[in-house]
């Protein structure tokens, strides 16, 4: 049985229409009206596209979302048409399975909840876009169609952390590490320098997209290695007689006990012309291991030598730590000459200790190349790195490329799906390894910024999309950080920097010992 549900108006004695009487409008007829009053008014607010003139070609968008592939549920890819003299665009998506959304402003800005609804219905197909653009004159365009495509691969992860920093070289900036979250527009900051002032810090590095355990090193006089577990702050100097400097580069094993970091010197060196501006470089570089229970150094002679080792980084199963390895050349001067190994070194961790063999899967001195920052796939199959004309730093390169090895075979390529004119670098997996983000200088050869892209079981990458934006023309060109380090992480953080800042400033520290 459907009962219907009313509403009862009274009006007053005086009332010159119903007298006393009372009138029953049923909620439904009343709902339906106001339906009708929202659709008139929203048409009233949308311009009819009449007789749009034909442009054969695709419209010239910002950023470039033509034939990317997405997750399903990530924030709206809104895009600005960058073409002379437009005032306003109309935007009809239609999915290839179902559904449909329409967006008329002064760039396509679609609403969160129906651009969600809209990807998830169409998980597997593709989002058909037509764009039509009005002109100061009055006159509509439209150009040709393009597709988004929505894999059938989803994204697991809440969001991304990184670290934002002017690339102005002599100052930092306000520095400050972030996360985003990847379903909507928010960003919140964990720490900004502004909270601790005059300090420079590392990026924010979770346990594979793990929250809950994460590392960051604050660099300089009164720095410190922050290790949080569970929402419990820990500080610790781990600084020695043996070691030269507190770790940074950070890379955690997956049981969560042990991190591995490099332990080293940076400096900069500053060209004069246009063409190169910087050169980043280390004067020494050796890798250790934190145990996080005992608060003991694991090191190992062939992970300590005269010559630099950087970017240490545990295979998926714990087993291995792959790192690259260069001869300690006279830098600045002979910074050409910089060409790092990647290679792989055996790790126990039930004896919390190294093998005594390391095996080099690529020698940079023989290819005349160098292979830094290894992420390995945390399913195990792939190991993704960096390949540069030198150095151990390839930010400051325009020739670093992504590179992917297949862990199974052997194999390497370049991933050119990835990879653009400009510098890429700081390669991280999301959760299920399905997803990566890395960091790209693709828009000016200056800002690196976040791209995200899709790999399959073979290894086929789609091509990277921006991180999307509210308003991204704005939110790009008004603002000069680079993003480095992007990472995944599975959930939000919960991350105190009132505390952070107290226990910096306090310098209470756990003092590491070199495990005998």
């Amino acid at each position: 049985m459907i009962y219907q549900r009313t509403v009862v108006i009274q009006t007053t004695k005086g009332s010159k229409n119903f007298g006393n009487t009372k009138r029953m409008i049923p909620r439904s007829f009343a709902s339906f009206w106001m339906t009708i009053m929202f659709l008139l008014l929203t048409t009233a607010c949308t311009e009819q596209v009449k007789q749009a003139e034909p442009i054969n070609r695709l419209p010239h968008i910002y950023p470039d979302y033509i034939g990317v592939t997405i997750p399903e549920g990530i924030a709206p890819l809104n895009f600005h048409v960058l073409e002379p003299s437009i005032e306003k665009v109309d935007i009809h998506i239609t999915g290839s399975q179902e559904g449909e959304l329409h967006v008329q402003d002064q760039w396509a800005k679609c609403n969160i909840k129906e651009w969600r609804k809209l990807t998830k219905a169409n998980q597997g197909g593709s989002l058909n876009i037509q764009v039509q653009a009005k002109r100061k004159d009055g006159q509509w365009q439209v150009y040709k169609d393009f597709k988004i495509y929505v894999s059938e691969n989803p994204l697991e992860d809440y969001g991304l952390t990184y670290r934002r920093i002017q690339p102005g070289y002599e100052v930092g900036g306000n520095i400050g590490i972030y996360q985003r979250d990847l379903h909507s527009f928010e960003e919140i900051p964990l720490m900004q320098e502004s909270a601790v002032p005059g300090r420079c810090f590392n990026c924010h590095t979770p346990n594979r997209t793990n929250p809950e355990v994460f590392t960051l090193q604050v660099r300089g006089e009164g720095g410190g290695t922050l290790v949080q577990k569970d929402g419990v702050q820990t500080w610790y100097n781990t600084k020695t007689e043996q070691t030269k400097a507190a770790g940074s580069y950070a890379s955690w094993h997956p049981d969560g006990r042990y991190c591995a970091y490099a332990a080293n010197a940076v400096h900069q060196s500053f060209f004069v012309g246009k063409d190169r501006n910087i050169e980043v470089y280390h004067s020494f570089s050796n890798i250790v291991v934190l145990d996080t229970q005992t608060g003991e150094l694991i090191v190992s002679p062939l992970l300590n030598t005269e010559a630099l080792e950087i970017f240490p980084a545990f295979s998926a199963d714990g087993k291995t730590l792959f790192f690259s390895t260069s001869e300690n050349c006279n830098v600045p001067a002979e910074y050409k000459k910089v060409k790092c190994s990647l290679c792989a070194i055996p790790f126990d961790a039930e004896t919390g200790s190294f093998g005594n063999q390391v095996d080099t899967l690529l020698h940079g001195p023989t290819t005349d190349k160098s292979y830094i920052q290894a992420r390995p796939s945390y399913d195990g199959r792939w190991l993704m790195y960096v390949r540069a004309e030198r150095s151990n730093f390839p930010v400051s390169q325009k020739e670093a490329d992504l590179w992917l090895m297949d862990l199974q075979t052997g194999k390497v390529r370049s991933l050119d799906e990835a990879n653009s004119p400009q510098t890429e670098s700081y390669p991280n997996w999301s959760s299920n390894s399905q997803w990566f983000v890395f960091s790209s200088k693709r828009q000016d050869g200056l800002h690196s910024w976040a791209y995200i892209a899709g790999i399959d079981k073979e290894g086929k990458v789609t091509k990277p999309f921006l991180l999307p934006q509210e308003n991204p023309l704005k939110y790009y060109r008004n603002m000069f950080d680079s993003f480095n380090c992007p990472d995944f992480t599975s959930t939000q953080v919960d991350f105190d920097v009132r505390i952070a800042r107290e226990n910096l400033f306090s310098n209470d520290r756990v003092q590491v010992k070199i495990k005998e």
